[in-house]
């Protein structure tokens, strides 16, 4: 299915603002996660996808082997240029590595209200590689995460942040409605870590709770890149226009179905599925 306002006729096509989201992360050498994943789901959407590159890393599913993060005048100079020429309405962030980098996206997304920013919280890979540097939480939490439309971390992310353990339902409940009063923000605490049979997620948008349930895939070929592509459909519908619960249904659904028709690309190496456009 086509974006709403996506042009059908080359008149249309001249004329018409064609809808746009943008991320701001890392690449991943694979392509399996990062600013690559992030792409996948926008076009899935139906959107044009900007990109602004904070890290590059040395990657495959099997762990991460080098991070060079991009000078924060350079990822400076990337926002500035996106936001100068085209009509951003969405975007999310994932791995920012640094607090002079995290400092320079607070300071680019701080100038732009009207964009709903996604703030995924990365801080360490599912291979165990750390993705954000030990001084860098403090800083993702006083400068960035205040600025978020929503935030998605996942349990052991949402654990750093609250400060404290989440063990049961209940917790992950006061997990994410201490997270939003503290940010003033929604905040989507993500179920993936857990060890129940079912993978929920539960939202909090500072009035109610909304909980988004999909049973697990039993050996999926891949899951790596999940967390970057749920966050990044989240923005493609926020950009779509879609409101917050929806859009998280969407991605919720739509990340489901990615892991469900994964597929080898390599020798014990998989990729997510690609799902028919939302």
């Amino acid at each position: 299915m086509l974006a709403k306002g996506t042009p059908t006729s080359l008149k249309e096509a001249r004329t018409a603002t064609f809808p746009c989201a943008l991320t701001i992360a890392g690449s991943d050498s694979g392509g399996n996660a990062g600013i690559q994943a992030d792409l996948r789901a926008f076009h899935a959407y139906g959107l044009h996808g900007c990109t602004v590159l904070t890290a590059l890393t040395a990657q495959n599913p099997r762990g991460v082997r080098a991070v060079h993060v991009a000078p924060p005048a350079f990822v400076a100079a990337q926002l500035d240029a996106v936001f100068e020429m085209y009509g951003v309405r969405a975007l999310k962030t994932g791995m920012l590595a640094t607090v002079d980098v995290i400092e320079v996206v607070a300071e680019k997304l701080a100038a732009r209200p009207r964009v709903k920013k996604v703030i995924d919280p990365v801080m360490v890979a599912t291979s165990g590689a750390k993705l954000l540097a030990d001084d860098a939480a403090a800083a993702l939490a006083e400068r960035l995460l205040p600025l978020a439309t929503v935030i998605t971390p996942n349990l052991p992310e949402a654990e750093v942040l609250l400060g404290d353990e989440i063990g049961t339902a209940a917790d992950v409940r006061l997990a994410a409605k201490t997270l939003a009063r503290k940010f003033r923000c929604a905040v989507l605490v993500k179920g993936g870590h857990s060890s129940d049979g079912a993978a929920e997620d539960v939202l909090y948008d500072g009035r109610r709770f909304c909980s988004f349930t999909c049973p697990r895939v039993k050996e999926p070929v891949s899951t790596h890149g999940t967390g970057c592509t749920l966050a990044a459909a989240i923005a493609a519908g926020l950009a779509l226009g879609t409101s917050l619960g929806d859009a998280v249904e969407r991605a919720k659904n739509y990340v489901y179905e990615a892991i469900k028709f994964s597929y080898h690309i390599g020798q014990n190496c998989g990729v997510l599925g690609m799902p028919k456009r939302r």
